[in-house]
């Protein structure tokens, strides 16, 4: 059977919506990997704070909210195997409601609220996603790589939400921060949430700002044919 002929990315561009398809397969690829996410950013955050002082993983058979974490970790992967997420979240979310009433305020609670919110994000309740976030921007407002991924997350939820007024707001905020790779993303979204609210100013101004400021960023190409299309 004769191949068909690959469409040029140019062909592809011009397509209708195709930037916004794009968006789109972005977005999947962070709800496939909130678990991965989980992870990293969980251990960002124990190397965060045993730099700033703590030691509440230093004997965790002592810290009955680690252990009780490292258990409920343990079982979501044991209920996602073979499972889809919202089924491993039902598993599960006892577990971490337990941890959180009763060690919120620990350190090792707060990681297991910022875990439970990816949890959350990668079942479809975005609703419980977004307020485990917003209190986890509290939890880690000394701690500004932590602080930044939340805002993150924070855009994506909303975005999965449909309100993208409210996404727009927390991809403002993360474009305004020092590290460079979180500033080209968040203008990446900002560039497609503002396309979605209609707002083209906007949404070019974004795009530029990746031309002018962020020449390495990852999409360079791609934002650079969407501006001279």
């Amino acid at each position: 059977m004769a191949k068909k002929p690959k469409k040029t990315r140019k062909e592809l561009l011009k397509e209708p919506d195709e930037f916004i398809t794009l968006s789109g397969k972005l977005i999947g690829f962070a709800v496939d990997h909130k678990t991965q996410i989980s992870y990293a950013v969980a251990a960002i955050v124990v190397l965060a704070l045993i730099l700033s002082g703590y030691r509440f993983f230093s004997i965790r058979s002592e810290n009955r909210s680690a252990a009780l974490l490292d258990q409920s970790l343990a079982k979501y992967e044991r209920n996602l195997n073979g499972r889809n997420p919202a089924e491993a979240y039902e598993a599960v979310s006892a577990d971490f409601e337990l941890i959180l009433n009763k060690y919120g305020s620990k350190n090792s609670g707060k990681i297991a609220r910022l875990t439970f919110a990816n949890i959350c994000y990668k079942a479809g309740k975005y609703e419980q996603a977004i307020g485990l976030y917003q209190t986890s921007l509290k939890d880690f407002e000394k701690h500004p790589a932590i602080y930044n991924q939340v805002l993150s997350s924070l855009g994506y939820a909303f975005e999965q939400r449909e309100d993208y007024a409210g996404a727009a707001g927390y991809f403002e905020k993360l474009s305004q921060v020092q590290e460079p790779s979180m500033r080209g993303e968040a203008l990446f979204n900002l560039g497609r949430i503002y396309d979605k609210l209609g707002q083209t100013d906007k949404s070019k101004a974004a795009f530029n700002k990746i031309l002018s400021d962020h020449q390495d960023f990852i999409y360079i190409d791609l934002v650079k044919e969407k501006m001279s299309g």
